[in-house]
């Protein structure tokens, strides 16, 4: 499957999943676990669908492995930002990221709170509704803007903070120039189907990346990660110190 066709069943996906919550009427906690809302499940069996008629294995934050037909793994999250969704806070998307055997190959991100459509491919950009993006040019923090999840315990002072409670359009939202930065306060994660595509995206879009402890954050299992993200290098590098990586 070559990467238009890809992309193409991301959407459709994420379309899908979106359809769900319309035909929805209780959008509460199912009451089967913790943090999971009724829209969560609906959500994910859309998406999961869709995808595994593809082919496409899948690794869901709701549903966990599927396995598919062809060498490319989904690691999706059919809404991130599901407590905003539930609460009628309106920031939420489905967040979809495909591995092959090279590693992260195309990330999609769909904001259902405003129809706006980011994607990445692997060494060919990031775009936003078809449009080439692009991140900032702060370099200072002081000067900064910057999304961030947890509390920022000291070390770390931009110009103004945000808190979104969804982190792949915040990650989004740094490639896009909208935000400064993103990184995650003491004692917080996130698992990889909350950030790895709008990761992705991120990078291909020409913002620097890394993780707050070392690790690999390009993984294909449910491990917690946590990723940061910033407009440039030198921006980085200041968040990185102040949070004390």
């Amino acid at each position: 499957m070559d990467d238009v066709a890809l992309l193409e069943v991301l959407f459709e996906a994420s379309t899908a999943a979106r359809s769900a919550l319309a035909e929805l009427d209780d959008w509460g906690p199912n009451g089967l676990r913790p943090g999971q809302y009724r829209l969560d499940v609906a959500a994910d069996d859309a998406a999961v669908a869709v995808l595994t008629k593809a082919g496409l294995s899948i690794l869901s934050e709701e549903s966990g492995t599927t396995e598919g037909s062809l060498p490319l793994l989904a690691v999706l999250d059919p809404i991130d930002g599901s407590t905003n969704a539930h609460r009628g806070i309106p920031i939420y998307s489905t967040s979809i990221c495909v591995f092959d055997d090279e590693g992260a190959r195309v990330g999609a991100v769909v904001n259902h709170c405003t129809g706006q459509r980011y994607h990445a491919v692997r060494g060919a950009g990031a775009w936003r509704d078809g449009a080439a993006i692009s991140p900032s040019n702060c370099e200072v923090l002081s000067e900064s803007v910057i999304g961030q999840s947890g509390f920022l315990a000291g070390g770390v002072a931009s110009w103004q903070y945000r808190t979104l409670g969804c982190a792949s359009l915040e990650f989004c939202a740094v490639a896009d120039g909208s935000l400064d930065g993103y990184l995650l306060g003491p004692g917080c994660s996130l698992r990889p189907w909350d950030y790895l595509a709008g990761l992705l995206i991120c990078v291909e879009a020409g913002a620097s990346v890394s993780e707050l402890d070392g690790l690999d954050a390009w993984i294909r299992s449910d491990d917690p990660r946590r990723p940061v993200a910033a407009a440039t290098d030198g921006l980085l590098r200041t968040i990185m110190s102040g949070a004390g990586a």
